[in-house]
Formats: structure tokens, sequence, C-alpha cells
């Protein structure tokens, strides 16, 4: 029996619902939800309720955690709370991401109770690159490693939890690197550069994409926080969709660009609020990302509910109708030619 499951990042909706989803499971005694904000609602976060989820107000940069798992007696630690975008400036979230992850490992290897820590982390540490393989297995090598953003911050963060195995052998440690998240209710840069009315692309290129479902997600990282399934795995839905073929199923006005120019129209977005295009997200744009998931198959033996088309779909299916879009295309070209 799992005890005590302590779940970083309950503020926002991921991790909101994995505390939720594990506080509903009987052979868990306690679930602690720790973030440096309290969620929207201590018993509702886009629907999910929390239930008997206990949250504790704490900056995971602090020392404090470790306060929390020992006297807590915490035995699971799940952490969700990465940010893959700045909500004030990048070293903030550069803080949050790695110093908090640091803070928190410390405080799992002084603890004798832990046993079991579980990370989510991104398939964007493989990057996006003209010379990268067709599809990333778990033991590949990035051809060029990120040097920005959330993918270096995931690098980064996965390189201490690899020391922190070595340092705690006897802890079971999971490292999950999905793919991008999709579902009715995430939001992220990419949901929000789907949501435009104008989908900026690069011309004389077709990146190939996969996606994951939001439910798929919660439902794996529940399953981790109470197996011990130790290492590194891929999470994506099945299949991959061409961005020409999101374009399309979107229903959205695709709008080819020299690749000058999409940085350029990026930088107008960002400018105008509609969406923040990363280089991250710039390079996915161009050369795309597939992974190999038959290592997590193999070992939980469970295939995602939603394949990649499916998870896109679903996405899609919540956003506004024809009419709708109509308007945000107006809107859109109205502030892109304000900002201009």
């Amino acid at each position: 029996m799992t005890h005590t499951v302590l779940v970083t990042g309950v503020s926002r909706h991921i991790g909101a619902r994995v505390a939720s989803a594990l506080a509903a499971d009987p052979g868990i005694g306690r679930v602690i939800g720790v973030d440096t904000v309290p969620p929207s609602s201590l018993t509702r976060d886009g629907g999910a309720l929390l239930g008997r989820t206990e949250f504790v107000r704490i900056d995971l940069r602090t020392p404090d955690i470790a306060q929390v798992i020992s006297a807590e007696d915490v035995d699971t630690v799940v952490h969700m709370s990465l940010v893959s975008e700045p909500a004030k400036s990048r070293s903030a979230m550069m803080e949050h991401n790695v110093i908090g992850t640091m803070q928190l490992l410390a405080a799992c290897q002084r603890s004798a109770m832990v046993r079991r820590v579980v990370v989510r982390s991104t398939t964007a540490v493989y990057g996006s690159s003209p010379h990268a393989p067709a599809v990333f297995t778990e033991d590949t090598e990035p051809v060029d490693v990120p040097h920005s953003g959330y993918a270096k911050d995931a690098i980064e963060i996965e390189g201490y939890v690899r020391g922190f195995a070595r340092r705690r052998s006897d802890v079971v440690t999971s490292t999950l690197r999905f793919a991008n998240l999709m579902g009715p209710r995430v939001d992220s840069p990419l949901t929000r550069y789907f949501s435009q009315p104008v989908l900026p692309t690069v011309f004389g290129f077709d990146p190939r994409l996969q996606f994951v479902h939001e439910d798929d997600v919660v439902e794996v990282m529940c399953r981790m926080a109470v197996e011990d399934r130790p290492g590194v795995f891929n999470v994506s839905g099945d299949g991959v969709l061409l961005l020409s073929q999101c374009v399309r199923r979107s229903g959205r006005t695709g709008l080819p660009v020299p690749s000058p120019a999409f940085g350029v129209l990026g930088m107008l977005a960002r400018t105008t609020g509609l969406v923040d295009f990363s280089p991250e997200q710039l390079a996915l744009m161009s050369h795309g990302r597939v992974v190999d998931t038959t290592r997590l198959a193999a070992t939980l033996a469970w295939r995602p509910k939603f394949t990649t088309a499916a998870a896109f779909d679903d996405f899609l299916q919540s956003r506004g109708t024809g009419a709708d879009r109509t308007a945000a295309l107006v809107d859109w070209l109205s502030g892109l030619a304000t900002r201009r």
C-alpha cells in the first residue's frame, strides 16, 4: 500500500487532475498537493474534483519542502511542477523548474521514508532538427541539444534525476517524457497556436507531430505512482499527424511563409499576446519530432486510449464554431496590423 503521496504543481490543471485521481484511490492513505499558489478552487479545477487532497502552499525553491516530506512521512513523490513558458521572466521560469527540482530531490535524498519518485518530463529534450533520426527511443542522444527554454530546463532536470537515482538506488525513480499534451482543457503554447484563426507554417516544411491526451497523461502518472517501474519512458498517442493534416482538421486558414518571415510573425504574435512562438516551437513547426513508445507499452502492458489523431480531434471539438473562427480571424488581423 502507498501511504502518503506528495504531488507538486497542483495549482495547474494536469497536476490537479493527477492529485484528484490519486486521492480517489482507496489504496492510498493520503495525498498532499503543493504549489506556490493555491488551486483556483480547493474543490474543483476545470471540472476535476480534488477530493481529499490536502493542499500546502510551498515554493519548491525553498527548503520548506523537506520539512513537509519529513513531517508527513511521504513515501511517494509525483513531480508535476514543471512550467513550459515563463509567467514573469525566463530566469524565474528556470529557477522554478531547475532550482525547485533540485530542492525537491535533495529533500527526497535525505528522507528515509521516500521509496518512489515519479518525474514529469518532455520529449522536447530530444530537440527538433533536420539531422535528427526519424524516431527517437529513450536511448537516443539528441543531435542538436536544445539550448534554451523549457527543453533546456528539462535536460538539466533529468540530469539531476539521474544523479539522485544513483545516490538513492533503493528509491524507484521513473521519468516520463510526454509528447505535446492535447485535450479540451489543456492550455499550452501549442494549443494556443492551433486555436488561432490563421496558422502560419514554414514554407517547404510539413513536420510530423505527436500528441498525448490529458486523460492518458493522468492515467500513466497514477500508474507510475503506485507501481515500481524504474527508468525513462516516452509517452505519446499512437500514430503521427503532419502539420498540414492538423491544419485541415482544424478548419483554420494555413499561411505558408518563408522561414525568416515565420520568425517575424512569431515576434508579432508575441507582442499582440495572441500566442508565444518560442524557439522550441519554431523548430518543432519546421522539423517535427516522433518518439517510440515500445518500452512503456511493454513495461506497463498499457496503450493510451487516445491516438495522436484522436487526441487532436478531442481538442478541436472543445474549440469554437465556424462563426467564432470568422470573428477571431478579423480580430487577429486587426491586432497584427495595429502592432505593425
